[in-house]
């Protein structure tokens, strides 16, 4: 009786024993399962825009991270230059103002008024586009006046600094002028410059004064199909006549013609007068442009 009873005790133990280690295996399998079970419809989420649920563009996480403005660099007195953004596209539109300062004050303006009706008309820039305005690149020279205000604080032309048929004196009407030591001595044209190759912009608008018309640019050779249709698409809606180039005079370190020179598509347009914004005619140009490049 006594040995029956070692034997069912046995036989209760390896039970027990069993039925532990049933569960231990288990509960591994539960912990660490066959990668092969994993859903084969599950993609990975890359913060970078690669694949993956939720994950956004390049390029859409970079316009969250420049915001409503970039400051671009600064004046030889050390003024901020700021570029503004309006809308939210991955191809962006870009306008300066203020190349010569206190020259032509009514380019600052005219910029300045483009960013107050964008600030409040957004729904007018295509899905597709981002308007960046550059208002006053040359503001040391904003605070002169007459041919005073054309130059920066190191009395160099800022359109006579940029790497295009650059030369140290260049030519304005019938005086010669300071390009600068070299191409982008110049801390305001080393700014554009820099934000241009960052931004790489689909098409430039710069204003100066003053002369009623718009040109297409081009470096050491003949205007791109691409700067012609450019300058004849927003002088049509603005109503200014479109020239084929300037030759009243020699230029060198030319702003549009270096933005040329990169493959982008940049136009000069020269206000009527120094004073005078034209903003009506001037929208309706900059809108033409932003229509052109709309998807």
């Amino acid at each position: 009786m006594q040995a029956k009873n070692i034997v069912i005790t046995v036989l209760v133990l390896a039970l027990i024993g069993a039925v532990a280690m049933l569960t231990l295996s288990n509960k591994e399998e539960a912990t660490n399962p066959n990668i092969d079970d994993a859903p084969v419809d599950v993609l990975p989420v890359e913060p970078d825009g690669g694949i993956g649920d939720g994950a956004e563009p390049l390029s859409e996480v970079e316009q969250a991270e420049r915001g409503n403005t970039t400051l671009i660099g600064a004046s030889v007195s050390g003024s901020e230059i700021i570029a503004h953004h309006f809308g939210e596209g991955e191809k962006e539109i870009l306008l300066v103002g203020g190349v010569h300062g206190g020259y032509s004050p009514s380019t600052a303006k005219l910029a300045s008024e483009l960013m107050a009706y964008y600030g409040t008309h957004e729904s007018e820039i295509p899905s597709n586009l981002t308007l960046t305005i550059i208002p006053n690149l040359n503001s040391d020279g904003a605070t002169k006046s007459g041919a005073a205000g054309r130059f920066n604080a190191n009395n160099v032309d800022l359109n006579r600094n940029f790497d295009c048929d650059w030369s140290a004196t260049g030519v304005w009407q019938n005086r010669e002028v300071s390009g600068g030591t070299a191409p982008f001595s110049e801390p305001e044209a080393a700014a554009l410059r820099d934000y241009v190759n960052t931004y790489d912009p689909a098409a430039a608008v710069v204003w100066f004064g003053a002369e009623g018309k718009v040109y297409p640019s081009a470096c050491e050779g003949t205007p791109s199909k691409a700067s012609v249709t450019l300058a004849a698409t927003f002088a049509s809606a603005a109503g200014y006549p479109a020239e084929a180039e300037f030759d009243a005079y020699a230029i060198t370190g030319d702003m549009v013609n270096w933005m040329a020179k990169q493959g982008i598509p940049a136009i000069s347009v020269l206000l009527t007068t120094h004073e005078g914004s034209e903003f009506e005619k001037n929208l309706a140009g900059v809108q033409a442009i932003l229509n052109a490049y709309a998807e």
